[in-house]
C-alpha cells in the first residue's frame, strides 16, 4: 500500500470520526447504566427500531454467550422497544428520531458510542437479527474466545453472514415474541458464494446465498454483501466505514490469511427470513432510510407477492458451527 493510499485512508478515518463526534448530538440519553460497566466487561452495540418481539430472544442469545452490558440506539421506535429496553438492568439506552439514512444507516451514531464506551473493551456490533457463533461456542463462552485473541495479539474477528430460512413459504409459520427464530428458519446455502477483495481496504467482499439466488438472481452483484467484523478490541482511534462490513484503520479488515492457512472465524446467522419480514419491509419502503433508496427492500417486496419458498434441494439443515467449519463457511483457525 503506498504512502498517498495511507495517507487517504488516514483522513478517511477522522473524517468519520469527526462525523461521528458531530452526530452525537442527535442521540438523546434514555437511561445510562455505564456507571455497571467494569473494565474487562463484553459490550455489544447495536441500533434498533421496532423490534419488540425479536429483543427477549436476543438479550437472552447474547447473555448466554458472555455479553455484560448492551449499548442500544432506538431509531425512534413506536411498538414498545424502547420501553422494553428501558427497563432491562444490563442496558444503556439512546434514542435518535433523526434520519438514520443521514447517520449513514445508524454507523455514525455507533461509532459515537463506540469512541465513548467501547474503548479497551472487546466489542461487538450485530443487527437484532444476527445472531454470533463461532469455534467451539457450544463449549466455550465468548470470554475464551477473546482470552485467545488478546493471547494471539489480533484485535479482530470476522463472521460470515449466513442467512437462514425454513423449508416452505416464509409467511407459514408465525413467530412468537422471545421464541428461538432457528425453530423456524434453520436451513441455508452451503455454497453459491462469490468473494473478491476490496483493494482499497482490504477486507474480502462476499455475496450469494440464498437472498441472491432468489431475490437478485438477474442482478447477484446487487446482493447484499455477507462478509462482517463483528467483534474488534475497541480503540477510540477506530471507525466502522460501511456497516460492520469494514473499518479503519485498514489492518482490522485483514481477518484471512493470504499465505495459505485460515485464521480463525465465525459466522452471523440470519434470521431475517421469518413471518415478520413482510411488514418490515412494507414498513422501510415507507420510511425509505436504507441504502441505495431500499432497493434490498423493493427486491424483498417483489419477491415475497409469490409466497417464495427459499429451501432448494442443495439446503443445508443447521446442526452446530462443526457443520459449518466442514463445509468451510468458518474457521477454528489455530485455536485448538
Amino acid at each position: 500500500m503506498g504512502i498517498w493510499t495511507t495517507y487517504r485512508l488516514r483522513l478517511a478515518r477522522k473524517r468519520w470520526r469527526l462525523r461521528a463526534f458531530r452526530k452525537r448530538r442527535e442521540l438523546t440519553p434514555v437511561v445510562s447504566r455505564i456507571n455497571a460497566v467494569r473494565p474487562n466487561h463484553l459490550l455489544l452495540f447495536s441500533t434498533v427500531r421496532n423490534e419488540k418481539i425479536r429483543l427477549p430472544y436476543f438479550l437472552r442469545y447474547y447473555r448466554d454467550l458472555g455479553i455484560n452490558h448492551f449499548f442500544f440506539v432506538d431509531n425512534d421506535s413506536d411498538d414498545g422497544t424502547r420501553e422494553y429496553l428501558a427497563e432491562q438492568a444490563d442496558v444503556s439506552l439512546w434514542r435518535a428520531k433523526a434520519s438514520y439514512k443521514r447517520a449513514r444507516f445508524g454507523v455514525d451514531w455507533l461509532n459515537w458510542l463506540l469512541m465513548r464506551h467501547g474503548h479497551g473493551h472487546w466489542t461487538m456490533v450485530v443487527d437484532p437479527d444476527e445472531f454470533f457463533v463461532y469455534p467451539f461456542c457450544d463449549t466455550r463462552p465468548l470470554r475464551a474466545l477473546t482470552d485467545w485473541l488478546d493471547a494471539s495479539s489480533i484485535k479482530s474477528f470476522s463472521a460470515m453472514l449466513l442467512d437462514m430460512y425454513p423449508k416452505g413459504p416464509v409467511s407459514a409459520q408465525p413467530y412468537r415474541e422471545g421464541q428461538d427464530p432457528f425453530e423456524i428458519a434453520n436451513w441455508f446455502d452451503s455454497g453459491n458464494y462469490t468473494m473478491a477483495k476490496n483493494p482499497s481496504y482490504g477486507n474480502l467482499w462476499i455475496q450469494g446465498g440464498a437472498r441472491s439466488r432468489v431475490f437478485f438472481a438477474d442482478n447477484p452483484e446487487r446482493a447484499p454483501a455477507l462478509n462482517k467484523v463483528p467483534l474488534v478490541k475497541w480503540h477510540r482511534d477506530y471507525a466502522y466505514v460501511s456497516s460492520t462490513h469494514m473499518l479503519l484503520p485498514r489492518g482490522l479488515n485483514l481477518v484471512y490469511d493470504e499465505w495459505g492457512g485460515e485464521k480463525a472465524s465465525g459466522c452471523l446467522l440470519h434470521a431475517k427470513f421469518i413471518d415478520t419480514l413482510a411488514t418490515k419491509t412494507a414498513e422501510e419502503l415507507r420510511r425509505k432510510e436504507h441504502f441505495a433508496n431500499s432497493h434490498e427492500y423493493r427486491a424483498y417486496q417483489e419477491g415475497l407477492l409469490a409466497s417464495p419458498d427459499l429451501w432448494c434441494k442443495w439446503s443445508e439443515k443447521y446442526i452446530n458451527w462443526r457443520q459449518l467449519e466442514i463445509l468451510g463457511l468458518m474457521s477454528k483457525g489455530n485455536w485448538a
